[in-house]
């Protein structure tokens, strides 16, 4: 039986064979057929429900293959700072929200980014103790590798001026030696963090609802999550509410990988709503806070090499371990040191992995932003054949800076081209909150290089990919990434019946209108999760 017939509509596929159509059946959370209007409206019968598209362009559901689910969610209920242009402004965000929290409860807050600021210095402890005396603060950076708290919160975490370093985070100290209230990298962060209340699984699942509606009304169907297990059971708890609308892709942090093991979990475990992806590791930092390892030091300082989070032989023994038993990894790196690195560790792996005769396929290891590399590595993921998480929106956020810290070694930033061209396969997404999820500001961004119509002509031209390029990203190759190629990436018989319905066509449009898109229906499954059109 069909039980949902779209017709009259302008349907691109996405598949080669049929590219577009203008009607589509779907039966049981399946794509039945494609085709035109008079032929798919015949499958049908009384019981069908028939929807009128009325000429509007359908796309595949998109995905995004690296975002911060837990983080988003909290996100919404915390104080945003995000791309304030003055730390004066973030200031008067935390004065606001202390005045409506009584004193001794937690602020928690994140967005802001101090290189968007007049002198570009980080803030300090003092700034906040001034708005906020009476509540510990704690503000994510926008990179999410840096955390600005206040005194109440430095006391609460036992943080003073003689507290040595965690291994893998700096305590940030000015010229004598004072903890100024900037941590670095998240052992240093957790110090703190690990103070501020936790909501409960069901409060965080509250949580999710609100970030979910926002995700569907964006265009997403399928999201890869990097946070806690704490994620993990939040998202469980909505699928036993029937809540659940979204598919998950869930990743193993470092610290649970033994308990993921012992319990027998392998890849791909799970179904088709939430299913386990991949081991997480961090190789360093990232660009804003400055501790994204490196060969060659930041510009302007040349004692400054990045951070090591987590070192080449612990890596290797880890992926090791994870590979043997059933487990791709997937390894955040940014800088050109720490990519490298990294595609050491997996040379390694993947050797062992031919030792046990193991296809590439069954561990489809990725690397996670990819944002700078050595000219000597170029095509090394294609030789290991990695999977190239990338986040388009981030070379448009980030190219003023990458340009004053990394000069010239910004040709070999943020380019996802170069890895195209060497048959990589390319998992376009956000890290959000970092960024927002919404995936045609990174569509944007993959295709023009710009942010705000600057530079002319975009940043570094040659890394601009097409439509059809960045949009496969966002679908095929998030799939793949995600073992569900065989039924998601594109609308075609037998595939799930996952889509997004739009308020025009984005092959026919300018660039900068990419940006002015609506979403006015998404599709999970086969049934609408957010319609807003008769």
């Amino acid at each position: 039986m069909i039980q949902t017939i779209l017709f009259n509509g302008n349907i691109i596929t996405l598949n080669s064979a049929q590219p577009r159509v203008s009607a589509i059946a779907i039966s049981y959370g399946r794509v039945v057929a494609l085709g035109d209007n008079d032929a798919i409206r015949a499958l049908g019968n009384s019981s069908t429900s028939e929807v009128n598209l009325d000429g509007k362009t359908v796309l595949p559901g998109l995905t995004d293959a690296h975002l911060h689910w837990e983080w988003q969610a909290r996100a919404l209920r915390s104080v945003d700072v995000f791309e304030v242009e003055s730390k004066e402004i973030a200031l008067e965000c935390v004065k606001a929200r202390v005045a409506s929290t009584p004193a001794g409860e937690w602020i928690t807050g994140r967005g802001w980014a101090q290189d968007l600021w007049e002198n570009r210095e980080f803030p300090t402890k003092e700034d906040l103790d001034a708005v906020a005396p009476d509540h510990p603060v704690a503000l994510n950076a926008k990179s999410g590798h840096a955390l600005w708290a206040n005194s109440k919160a430095l006391e609460l975490a036992g943080i003073t001026n003689s507290t040595t370093d965690p291994e893998g985070g700096q305590i940030y100290r000015d010229a004598q030696g004072e903890a100024t209230g900037i941590l670095l990298e998240d052992p240093a962060m957790n110090m703190v963090r690990n103070n501020v209340p936790v909501p409960t699984s069901d409060q965080l699942a509250d949580m999710m609802v609100d970030a979910q509606e926002l995700a569907l009304k964006s265009g997403l169907t399928m999201i890869h999550d990097f946070d806690n297990p704490s994620c993990l059971a939040a998202l469980q708890i909505l699928r036993e509410r029937g809540d659940l609308s979204l598919r998950v892709v869930k990743q193993i942090n470092q610290a649970w990988l033994s308990a993921a093991l012992d319990s027998g979990i392998r890849r791909n475990f799970g179904d088709d709503w939430i299913r386990i992806g991949a081991l997480k590791l961090f190789a360093d930092g990232a660009l804003g806070p400055k501790t994204a390892l490196m060969f060659d030091p930041y510009e302007g300082e040349p004692d400054n090499y990045g951070i090591v989070v987590v070192d080449k032989d612990e890596m290797t023994e880890y992926v090791s371990r994870a590979s043997a038993n059933g487990l791709p990894s997937t390894i955040h790196a940014i800088g050109d040191k720490a990519v490298h690195d990294v595609l050491d560790v997996f040379e390694t792996v993947r050797t062992e992995e031919k030792v046990r005769d193991e296809s590439t396929s069954t561990r489809r290891h990725r690397i996670e932003h990819v944002q700078i590399m050595h000219p000597t590595d170029l095509d090394r993921l294609a030789e290991l054949d990695i999977i190239a998480s990338m986040q388009p929106i981030h070379a448009t956020s980030d190219m003023f800076m990458a340009d004053r810290y990394w000069g010239e070694r910004t040709q070999y930033a943020y380019n996802p081209r170069i890895q195209l061209d060497r048959g990589v396969t390319l998992a376009f997404g956000s890290d959000a909150p970092v960024e927002p999820f919404d995936p045609f500001i990174g569509i944007h961004a993959a295709i023009t290089r710009q942010r705000n119509g600057k530079p002319e002509g975009g940043w570094y031209p040659d890394a601009r990919l097409t439509l059809d390029e960045t949009l496969l990203a966002f679908t095929q190759g998030s799939a793949y990434a995600a073992n569900m190629e065989d039924r998601l990436g594109k609308l075609a018989e037998g595939y799930l019946a996952d889509l997004i319905v739009l308020d025009r066509d984005i092959y026919a449009i300018e660039a900068e209108e990419i940006l002015d898109i609506n979403v006015l229906g998404t599709m999970v499954d086969g049934d609408w999760r957010f319609r807003d059109f008769e």
